[in-house]
């Protein structure tokens, strides 16, 4: 489990075998092979005229999914035309997908045996027996650590005074790390009173909470402008749930976030929060897994596969920044953590929130209709201004300094000024590495992968060329490969040409980078973060991960290099992402006692998602994008989903797509079939790709899916190669 392409299987319940519940784990054989398999039904007829096989072990005696998760994955392998397999086991720590039934780390504690007269040998033996009375039950690992060998401590126990006993030792991601950090995934936050609520947060609070003591389901969005207090009307209301008896998850977009989310919630809850994303060891998931399940929490916090996290008793279930596309995950079960959310909160009659400075247009659109319900915070705490924003056109900027120029004059003395007050800035691009392309230039072909229809990018540290696709890397060689000519030039730039730049350009400034590259190595992101709101920091460079959800209160200054990066992608959400970007990004200055600036760099100054990300005017970017939206029918305008069928050459991906889209045709599909055509990125790991979209009615798109499926069922060969995405926040 999972298999690729499998739907729901029957088996026979051998004679002398105890029926499994639902959601236990069994052995089961698939062709010639055992695999571990998932119960969703323990007394459904099989097909008729089936001929089952038997289970050939049964691994848990009790349920080990909760019957709540495995039908909401089962829904997942439906609604995201799946199959089953692949949610089941996304809801299981890695471990016990291989049938595993232990995977905790064990260690050996000593305790004294009372009344034993077997006298100690030695200084050795009388010193460990000291070290027991004072402190019962202490490890072997930890004996050893203050001079007392384990062969002393048996010794011992072979003499009678010492009795060993196994014990399960959990991996903490909370376990104190350097210089005091809460460890690798906790930055520490202080347990304080709360400061008193806004008129606007505590009238959010008391709608929220009515809303959470009706005990029904209920989706409410809270649109708060950044720096209104979100995150406090969230611990407020977890608190309040959390003492009628009931369970909290909350959910975040990025990794990056759950460190300084987990601090908060520690503070506030102590021990009884876990935390689950893909970022911890597999020892910590697996352990972080075992302690939601067995009710040893009230709080779990992480990314979006959180969503199928274990815990039972949920009476709210948080989505913050539910905006981002990092909801959504990008191979298979290509599924929505917020969607799944919303899901999950009407199958267990809880209070979903989704908040957001910059809602997506599914929320808002729904929000509008009275789908949902909504909370607005219009002002920030203690009424803080917003940033004052400052657009420069970069046009201008390359007529008189030439095209080379990365920092605008108005930028660079704004930054200069901030370093002279002791203030800290932030500096977005959206794209790392150090340059976007080499090319030659004798002839002008550029680097390209040898597996995907893309340009590699220049990374200066490693001294290497990647592709971001593929993760293809090769040195950076001496001659052009096309016509052997010697002059490779760069173009083009990302964050690690930014900040090589700023160090260059303020050589006493302290400087730090967050993207991709400078995050992989465990606990690199919370010591940044730790860095930062120490005051530790000068410069923040980074991608998008630090214009989300962070409280940086010394940060005076946002600025965005490039802020049209996303505007020329062939997406038809490229707007909203740049709105959303910009406009959460400027949100990150002022959020203190100083009044923040921030100033955007753009080719574009008078594109309406710049503009309205500037004014910091969501309304005026919803109605312009809608507009767009409704003439072009796009989402939350219809229902949409992405095929994408692949090949060993475009004429072969082609004539796959377009034979599939002739057959969702004849099965009926409701709507249009739009395409087949080459994908926007024709080549993607040596596999190339053609792509068509079913433009559905919002009422009718599981008809669509039906249609959809009906077709991949005739051609199993054509399945297998084919990507169904299903409402996708990319086409490309």
């Amino acid at each position: 489990m999972p298999v690729p392409g499998l739907g729901l299987l029957s088996y026979r319940i051998p004679s002398g075998f105890a029926r499994p519940p639902k959601g236990a784990r069994v052995i089961v054989p698939l062709g010639g092979r055992k695999v571990v398999g998932c119960v969703v039904d323990a007394i459904a007829a099989p097909p008729p005229d089936a001929e089952l096989r038997d289970v050939t072990e049964i691994l848990d005696d009790t349920p080990f999914l909760p019957s709540a998760i495995v039908d909401l994955a089962l829904w997942v392998g439906d609604y995201y035309a799946s199959g089953p397999g692949e949610p089941l086991a996304m809801a299981m720590p890695p471990a016990s997908r291989s049938g595993e039934r232990h995977a905790f780390r064990m260690e050996t504690a000593a305790d004294l045996v009372p009344g034993a007269t077997a006298a100690p040998r030695g200084a050795k033996q009388h010193a460990a027996l000291a070290m027991l009375r004072e402190e019962p039950g202490l490890t072997l690992q930890a004996m050893a650590k203050r001079g007392v060998s384990t062969a002393t401590v048996r010794a011992l126990a072979a003499r009678g005074a010492v009795l060993l006993r196994e014990q399960v030792r959990e991996r903490d991601p909370f376990a104190t790390g350097e210089a005091g950090t809460g460890g690798h995934w906790s930055v520490p936050h202080a347990a304080h009173a709360a400061r008193e609520l806004s008129a606007e947060q505590a009238q959010a609070l008391e709608t929220l909470r009515a809303e959470a003591a009706r005990g029904e389901f209920r989706t409410v969005l809270v649109h708060g402008v950044t720096g209104s207090g979100k995150t406090e009307l969230y611990l407020r209301l977890a608190s309040d749930v959390t003492a009628r008896g009931q369970r909290v998850l909350l959910m975040v977009p990025e990794i990056a976030l759950t460190p300084s989310v987990a601090g908060q919630l520690r503070a506030r809850f102590g021990p009884r929060v876990a935390i689950q994303h893909s970022g911890l060891s597999q020892g910590e998931r697996h352990d972080q897994w075992h302690r939601i399940r067995r009710g040893d929490i009230d709080v779990v916090v992480g990314t979006r596969s959180a969503v199928f996290a274990p815990i039972e008793g949920v009476g709210l279930i948080i989505v913050d920044e539910e905006h981002e596309s990092s909801y959504k995950q990008e191979e298979s079960p290509r599924y929505h953590g917020r969607d799944v959310a919303v899901v999950r909160g009407r199958m267990e009659g809880a209070l979903v929130v989704l908040g957001s400075a910059t809602p997506s247009l599914e929320s808002a659109a729904n929000a509008k209709s009275g789908r949902y319900g909504a909370v607005h915070l219009t002002t920030r705490i203690l009424d803080r201004p917003l940033a004052t924003v400052r657009i420069v056109d970069m046009r201008a900027e390359y007529a008189a300094h030439g095209p080379d120029v990365i920092f605008s004059a108005p930028l660079a003395a704004a930054l200069a000024d901030r370093l002279k007050k002791g203030e800290q800035s932030l500096v977005l691009l959206n794209r790392r590495g150090f340059a976007s392309v080499i090319f030659c230039r004798e002839c002008g072909a550029s680097m390209e992968c040898p597996r995907c229809s893309v340009a590699l990018t220049y990374h200066r540290a490693a001294r290497r060329v990647r592709c971001h696709y593929c993760n293809y890397a090769t040195g950076v060689p001496k001659t052009c490969g096309a016509c052997r000519g010697e002059y490779l030039e760069q173009s083009g730039f990302g964050t690690e040409r930014l900040e090589a730049e700023l160090r260059e350009r303020f050589p006493d400034a302290r400087i730090a980078r967050v993207d991709r590259d400078t995050i992989r190595r465990r606990g690199a992101i919370t010591r940044v973060l730790g860095d930062v709101a120490r005051g530790h920091v000068d410069i923040l460079v980074g991608t998008q991960m630090i214009a989300k959800g962070h409280d940086f209160p010394a940060v005076t200054l946002a600025g965005v290099i490039s802020a049209d990066v996303g505007l020329g992608r062939a997406d038809f959400r490229a707007a909203e992402r740049t709105f959303q970007l910009l406009t959460q990004v400027v949100g990150r200055a002022g959020r203190g006692d100083t009044p923040g600036e921030a100033i955007v760099q753009t080719l574009y100054p008078d594109h309406y998602s710049v503009r309205a990300a500037a004014a910091q005017d969501y309304a005026q970017f919803f109605e312009r994008e809608m507009e767009f939206r409704s003439k072009l029918h796009y989402p939350p305008e219809v229902a949409l989903v992405n095929v994408v069928v692949r090949g060993r050459s475009l004429e072969a991906a082609m004539t796959g797509a377009q034979e599939l889209a002739s057959r969702v045709r004849a099965a009926g599909a409701p709507g249009r079939v739009i395409g087949p055509a080459p994908a926007a990125i024709a080549k993607i790991n040596n596999e190339y790709r053609a792509q068509f979209f079913l433009k559905t009615p919002v009422a009718r798109r599981r008809a669509a899916r039906a249609a959809l499926e009906t077709a991949l069922a005739e051609r199993p060969e054509l399945k297998r190669r084919t990507i169904v995405d299903v409402d996708p926040v990319s086409v490309l």
